[in-house]
């Protein structure tokens, strides 16, 4: 097995240290959450194998497989109340826009691998617009023009870097 630290690109956090961080750490970790994160994490070994391979596949980090488990925790059926559908919460429009199908009895937002794909693809073309994995995950969860206008906003440029995450992240 080749180690992470030979694949520079399988890493999401790549030293970025903030108080944001170690608050989640210990918030998710303590005695009162750490039930719903076991349950949840248990969840994810049902897609663990799939999704880690295609990220490895296109040699994106590991870490991004925890974007399902935000968006959904692991739930292919998941539901949002604006009709985010699937484990990657993807609506109809970027959905068929990413190849899915989404159309009578038929929804592949529902499928995890093919929605592992589509999303997959999102993500790379958000890292490839912003310029950083925070960033992509980011414009992923709160859409590429609300990332784009804070990033104008805060640095006068529309790439950044982890670190622009942060300066961003009030906005």
């Amino acid at each position: 097995k080749v180690e992470a630290a030979a694949k520079p690109w399988a890493i999401l956090d790549a030293g970025v240290e903030h108080d944001r961080i170690a608050t989640w750490i210990q918030r998710l970790t303590s005695p009162g959450s750490k039930r719903g994160v076991e349950q949840t994490l248990a969840k994810k070994s049902q897609y663990e194998d799939m999704i880690k391979g295609k990220l490895e596949e296109r040699k994106m980090p590991a870490d991004l497989i925890y974007l399902a488990m935000i968006e959904s925790n692991f739930n292919p059926n998941a539901t949002s109340r604006v009709k985010a559908k699937g484990m990657w919460q993807f609506m109809a429009a970027t959905a068929r826009e990413f190849g899915l199908t989404v159309r009578g009895g038929t929804d592949d937002r529902t499928d995890p691998a093919k929605a592992t794909d589509a999303a997959l693809t999102y993500l790379q073309q958000l890292k490839d617009r912003f310029g950083s994995w925070y960033l992509a995950a980011a414009a992923y969860n709160s859409g590429g023009g609300t990332v784009s206008k804070a990033l104008r906003k805060t640095t006068g440029k529309t790439k950044g870097t982890d670190e622009d995450f942060f300066l961003i992240m009030p906005k």
